[in-house]
């Protein structure tokens, strides 16, 4: 049990130099890790080949997992005892500053933390000075005189050193009591900061570990979690860091790389640090819980992961981690390249049924990848991230009635607003003077670029803006989109059904609203009529109707391959046609990035800053 006695012969100073030798131990296990990736496995992995090679890499790559268990396990330890120390400071200063108050008042503290008092006052009878005695802390009560004849229990002592003493007495038990319960808390947490028998890092292991950090996240929050400046802008959070310590960033990383990697205004480096570490717990985590949602989310966890730790492909940009998380449908930010060194940089919002999966980790990551290195080829200087920071509309949807916001635009409106804040911290933190930057949606997510676009101020830092199989942006012309309609950039395959859908009022005549929404639906301008059938692949019926009456219009607002909008449509190819060849109801759709040589170079282009090179097509 804390004794005052213990509490007043804490030093705070001896748990911070035993949190900075479990630091120093993190900081080493980091090293290590960096130097198995960065030297050893990857020297065998690009010399090497024949069963040799892959057992000595396989062992490497599990002392890999090792050092990276250690370094997160150590670096918690650190942040648990430095939070201990900082909320062991208080309580212990409210002793001091009780016992020197009794000191002062020549009053005698007791081993129980009573406070006795010597005589004072005067009796009003006898003239004679009242008798001392000793006071209780946590009720008058509790308080004794010397005899009960002088002053019965439960009334108030005169004396006037008995009031002195109570308050004394009082805050002595009151540091004590916060004392023990801080004592309690960082007990039972640091408890469970113990690894498991054995040397393998196994997926228990990283469950184990997901619940550390929870524990060891719930104990610091009033040492380090409400100094984080969440509310404040990116260049404030940039200022933020700026003037961190060393220590401080390193506590941060450990407690809070879940905040921290997905705080813009925080540099990139740092970001991938902390969700390269997030992501093991995130991994942890998911990989205890049975439901589908999560089995989908660690599928696609696993698969980022072994990207991150793959030998680069040559000619491609290394791969950062600016973003990472599992709430809702899942968020993922990846750059190919630097994007605080690069010139140019690029940010791709996808677009229907995108989520945090093995496919998104397959094929969006992909679509980045391909941008980058073809990008880099024109100038080395580039970086192309893919954002899946917002949630986008799922079909099929678990409810039926959810089917209907693919036809509305709330979930674009809301990633709008995320994705700006998104670039906002690109812009602040890219160490250029004027760094060139694209903004790119596909599909649903070109209608995010397209609202993030009309937003006050518009995206912030963009040049360009590439809008590709867009079903509209609610703008009714380029010029809606802040950048100039000569920098809005636009490409629509001629069998790409998404970019010609009807507008709202043609498309709920076919069928009726709901019942369009409910099948998730498109209407496909076909000759001798339109198929109406689920987006993206999700078909599930199709209707014969009219051919829209405006081409120009088409879903959301102005189609922005037609004249009237007047953007620079740049060539890509007619792609797979819809059903006829083999491939489903919108094959066309998901070419325009590595599948379509001529689209993925003018995209490369135009990200590239050499707008020179980008071949155009009719607009319609």
């Amino acid at each position: 049990m804390l004794t005052w006695q213990h509490l007043r012969d804490l030093r705070p100073a001896g748990l911070q130099s035993a949190a900075d030798g479990w630091g120093d131990v993190s900081r080493h296990a980091d090293a290590a890790r960096d130097r198995l990736s960065n030297e050893m496995l990857g020297a065998i992995e690009k010399s090497q080949t024949g069963n040799a090679a892959d057992s000595a890499a396989g062992r490497l790559r599990g002392l890999d997992r090792n050092y990276d268990y250690i370094h997160i396990e150590c670096g918690l330890i650190r942040t648990a005892l430095d939070s201990l120390a900082y909320e062991l400071a208080g309580p212990q200063r409210k002793l001091l500053d009780a016992l020197d108050e009794a000191a002062a008042l020549k009053f005698t503290v007791g081993t129980d933390g009573s406070v006795s008092y010597p005589p004072g006052g005067e009796n009003l009878i006898s003239k004679q000075p009242l008798p001392g005695g000793s006071a209780t802390g946590g009720s008058p009560l509790l308080s004794r005189p010397p005899a009960l004849t002088q002053t019965p229990p439960g009334f108030t002592d005169t004396n006037p050193n008995h009031a002195k003493a109570q308050a004394i007495a009082d805050q002595i038990l009151a540091a004590l009591q916060e004392a023990r319960r801080v004592d309690e808390r960082f007990s039972t947490t640091l408890a469970k900061l113990k690894a498991e028998p054995g040397l393998g890092v196994a997926t228990a292991t990283w469950q184990d570990m997901a619940a550390d950090a929870a524990a060891v996240r719930a104990v610091a929050d009033q040492y380090l979690k409400n100094d984080i400046p969440t509310a404040k802008s990116p260049a404030e959070r940039k200022a933020w860091w700026t003037y961190l310590t060393e220590k401080e960033r390193e506590e941060y990383l450990a407690a809070y790389p879940d905040i921290i990697g997905n705080l813009e205004g925080i540099p990139s480096a740092v970001r991938d640090t902390a969700n390269r570490d997030n992501l093991q717990v995130l991994i942890g985590k998911l990989a205890g819980a049975g439901d589908e949602a999560s089995k989908t989310k660690l599928a696609g966890l696993l698969s980022i992961d072994k990207q991150l730790n793959a030998v680069p492909e040559p000619g491609v940009p290394p791969m950062y981690l600016l973003g990472i998380g599992d709430h809702d449908n899942g968020r993922a930010i990846v750059s190919f390249g630097d994007p605080d060194a690069a010139r140019n940089v690029s940010a791709y919002v996808p677009g229907l049924s995108t989520k945090l999966s093995e496919h998104f980790a397959t094929n969006d990551i992909e679509r980045a990848r391909a941008t980058a290195k073809s990008a880099a080829f024109l100038d080395h200087s580039s970086a192309s991230i893919v954002w899946l920071g917002y949630d986008a509309p799922q079909l099929p949807a678990e409810q039926v009635v959810d089917d209907l916001a693919v036809m509305g635009t709330h979930d674009a409106e809301v990633g709008a607003t995320a994705y700006n804040h998104f670039m906002d911290g690109i812009r602040t933190t890219n160490q250029n003077a004027d760094p060139h930057i694209t903004a790119i949606g596909h599909s649903y997510g070109s209608l995010t670029v397209g609202l993030a676009a009309q937003q006050a101020g518009g995206i912030p830092g963009a040049d360009d803006i590439i809008l590709v199989g867009s079903p509209g942006t609610e703008a009714k012309t380029a010029d809606d989109l802040g950048v100039g309609r000569d920098h809005v950039y636009v490409g629509a395959a001629e069998n790409d059904p998404v970019t010609m859908l009807p507008n709202k009022k043609e498309a709920t005549g076919v069928l009726g609203g709901a019942a369009v929404g409910a099948l998730g639906g498109f209407v496909v301008p076909m000759p001798g009529g339109t198929i109406l059938g689920a987006a993206e692949g999700a078909l599930e019926g199709y209707i014969i109707g009219d051919a829209a009456s405006d081409p120009s219009q088409i879903y959301f607002g102005t189609d922005p391959a037609n004249h009237a909008f007047g953007a620079h449509r740049f060539q890509v190819g007619d792609g797979p046609r819809p059903f006829i060849d083999g491939q489903g109801p919108v094959p066309a759709h998901s070419n325009y990035f590595d599948d379509d040589p001529v689209s993925a170079a003018n995209i490369a282009a135009i990200v590239a800053g050499q707008p020179q090179l980008v071949t155009s097509q009719e607009p319609r």
